[in-house]
C-alpha cells in the first residue's frame, strides 16, 4: 500500500473534490480516482461493492466505510512520519523539501533572503515557494499542501488555529502613474475628493492587502472600483501608463517608484492609510522534521523583535 495514496485520500476528504485537488497537485484527476480505487481493492477485494467515496452522485460524499478509513489513514500517516523522523537519526544524510505558500509581500520581499541564508547553511534542504494570496496560502496549510505560509492577514480564519510568527509590519500606500493628473502642482499630496474622481484597480478577493484595506479604510466605498487583478505586477503595469490609481504595499511601491514605474501619493490629512502585520504560519502543533523545525526556529529567532 502506497503511503501517498493515503495522503491524497486525506486531502480529498478536505477538498471534497477530485478536480480541485488535482489542480493543486502534480497529478491528474483520473490518477486520483485510480488511487482511491486501488485502496478500495486493497481493503475490500476486486469483486466488492464497498467504496470509500460515493462516485454515483454529483455531490462529493464519503461513505461510512470511508469515514472509518479516514480516521485510520490519518493515524497511519502520522505514525509513518514519526517513524521517518526517528529513523533519520541513524542516517548520515538527510534531504528535505520545504514547501512554502506565501502572499506577494512576504513571498517576494521578506522570505527570499531568509530562505537563501538558511539554504546556505543547510545545503541538503530544497525550498519550493508558491506565490498565492493570503486566503489560498492559509488553505494550503489547512489542506496540508504546504509546510509553512507567509500571509498578510488571517482573513476569516482565527489566529488560534495556527502557530504563527510575526515577521514584519507593512503600510499600504496609494499609487498612480508618474504622469498622472493628480500630481500636477501637488507634489504627491492630494485631496481624497480629487483622488476618487479617477478609476481604481485593486487585488482580488482573498488578498490580505484588500482585506486590510476594507477593514481599516471605510472610505474605500467612495472609490471608483473598476478592475481587480490577482498580482501586484499586473497592477503596477495597469497603473503606470493610465489614469488608474491603486493601493499597494509600501515595500513594493517604493521599489516600483525607484524604477520610475509609479508614484506614491499621500492623502492630505491621512498620513497613514492602512497598517498591517505580516505572519509566518504553520498548522497548530504540527510535528516537524528536524530540518523543517530548524527553519521554523530560525525564523522565530530572526524576528523575535516583533
Amino acid at each position: 500500500m502506497n503511503i501517498e495514496y493515503l495522503r491524497n485520500f486525506v486531502k480529498l476528504a478536505k477538498y471534497k473534490s477530485f478536480s480541485e485537488l488535482a489542480r493543486d497537485l502534480p497529478i491528474s484527476q483520473s490518477t486520483l480516482s485510480h488511487q482511491t480505487s486501488q485502496l478500495e481493492r486493497y481493503f475490500f477485494g476486486d469483486d466488492s461493492d464497498i467504496v470509500l467515496i460515493n462516485r454515483s452522485t454529483k455531490k462529493f460524499e464519503i461513505t461510512e466505510a470511508g469515514t472509518v478509513f479516514l480516521d485510520h489513514a490519518q493515524r497511519i500517516i502520522d505514525l509513518f512520519d514519526a517513524c521517518v523522523k526517528e529513523l533519520s537519526k541513524f542516517s548520515d544524510f538527510r534531504y528535505e523539501n520545504i514547501i512554502i505558500s506565501a502572499s506577494t509581500t512576504p513571498g517576494s520581499q521578506i522570505l527570499p533572503r531568509d530562505i537563501a541564508e538558511y539554504r546556505d547553511n543547510n545545503p541538503n534542504v530544497s525550498f519550493k515557494v508558491k506565490i498565492n494570496n493570503s486566503r489560498k496560502s492559509i488553505e494550503n496549510i489547512v489542506k496540508n499542501l504546504a509546510d509553512f505560509a507567509g500571509i498578510g492577514g488571517f482573513l476569516k480564519y482565527s489566529k488560534d488555529d495556527f502557530d504563527f510568527i510575526k515577521i514584519g509590519e507593512d503600510e499600504l500606500k496609494f499609487i498612480c502613474s508618474p504622469n498622472h493628473k493628480l500630481l500636477k502642482n501637488t507634489n504627491g499630496l492630494v485631496e481624497f475628493t480629487d483622488l476618487i474622481k479617477f478609476p481604481f484597480v485593486w487585488r482580488e478577493k482573498g488578498s490580505g492587502m484588500r482585506n486590510a484595506f476594507k477593514r481599516q479604510f471605510p472610505d474605500y466605498k467612495r472609490l471608483k472600483i473598476k478592475l481587480e487583478m490577482n498580482d501586484n505586477d499586473s497592477i503596477i503595469s495597469a497603473v503606470s501608463e493610465s489614469n488608474y490609481i491603486s493601493i499597494m504595499s509600501e515595500m513594493m511601491a517604493v521599489n516600483a517608484e525607484k524604477a520610475g514605474l509609479i508614484k506614491i501619493i499621500e492623502i492630505r490629512g491621512s498620513p497613514q492609510i492602512v497598517k498591517r502585520d505580516l505572519f509566518f504560519i504553520k498548522s497548530k502543533n504540527k510535528v516537524l522534521s528536524e530540518l523543517k523545525n530548524g527553519f521554523w526556529e530560525y525564523i522565530k529567532k530572526k524576528y523575535k523583535k516583533y
